[in-house]
């Protein structure tokens, strides 16, 4: 009968309890929870569809007909706001699952084989990495073609090489473990041992690094969409936005101050919540 991992057996309520008492892990996790919950609720919003136009009210500041004030064509900012978020959050959740999925069997494959497997892998990844990572998503973006779906694929690309790292480096460390080398020693197979063992065991420090690459990806978003890579007209992004915004700062201000801020306020987010889930779930502290 094997050992149960350690970290296995650790009590969930100390991970909570390690959570709850950070106040910057719950600062973020409110600040997420906000924007998940706005994007979500955008169909059922007061507010006037993201592409309706007002010719009567050009470049508006904020008024209570128009709370965050509106365009250069009239539309609602409020509204392309929290339709935005659907854009952003939308594409750093499924650009980090992209990077999960692909990155993290290459890693545990590289990690768990070794040998002329793990140098193909490690080449490979060290190929990826000799590029800056957004300058690597929009080469991408750029080769895929300007649409949301393509700037998310990108991104994700771009993204796996840290998560390919992450996994190996954490799969060549549980592989030294007396419970992982009990378990083959009763000729336990591959792909039980990996599912058993070594997914369950390494899955915390890959679910931090994907809560902050999140952060990452939301910005990587904004800049392709700025570019106009990303998300095209006229559905509303923040990066778009902010590309608009760029030839009316002097006349219309709030146009580039709302996505600004909402950018700022989700990416704060997503990082105090990535370090706190570090802090949480760090073996050190248990």
């Amino acid at each position: 009968m094997t050992a149960i991992p350690e970290s296995m057996a650790r009590p969930r309520s100390r991970f909570w309890r390690k959570l709850r008492a950070n106040p910057s892990a719950i600062l973020g996790g409110l600040l997420v929870a906000f924007f998940v919950l706005v994007a979500l609720a955008a169909p059922l919003l007061p507010v006037p569809g993201p592409a309706e136009t007002d010719w009567l009210a050009v470049r508006k500041p904020p008024s209570a007909a128009h709370l965050f004030g509106t365009d250069e064509i009239g539309r609602d900012v409020l509204s392309r706001m929290i339709w935005g978020a659907q854009a952003s959050l939308l594409a750093g959740v499924v650009s980090v699952l992209i990077a999960v999925v692909l990155g993290v069997p290459l890693g545990v494959i590289s990690g768990y084989r070794r040998g002329w497997t793990d140098a193909a892998i490690s080449r490979f990844t060290e190929a990826l990495l000799a590029a800056p990572f957004l300058i690597l998503a929009i080469a991408l973006a750029a080769f895929l073609g300007p649409s949301l779906r393509n700037a998310m694929i990108a991104i994700g690309l771009a993204a796996m090489p840290v998560f390919i790292r992450i996994a190996r480096a954490q799969t060549m460390s549980v592989m030294t473990e007396d419970y992982v080398e009990s378990a083959r020693a009763i000729g336990l197979r591959h792909l039980p041992l990996i599912t058993r063992y070594i997914l369950p065991n390494i899955f915390p420090p890959i679910l931090v690094q994907a809560t902050l690459t999140i952060a990452t990806a939301i910005i990587a978003e904004a800049s392709l969409s700025f570019l106009g890579l990303g998300q095209q007209p006229p559905a509303p992004s923040w990066g778009s936005m902010l590309n608009t915004a760029k030839n009316f700062l002097e006349q219309a201000p709030w146009m580039a101050m709302w996505p600004g801020i909402g950018i700022f306020l989700v990416v704060l987010g997503f990082n105090l919540l990535g370090d706190g889930l570090r802090d949480a779930l760090d073996p050190r502290d248990i």
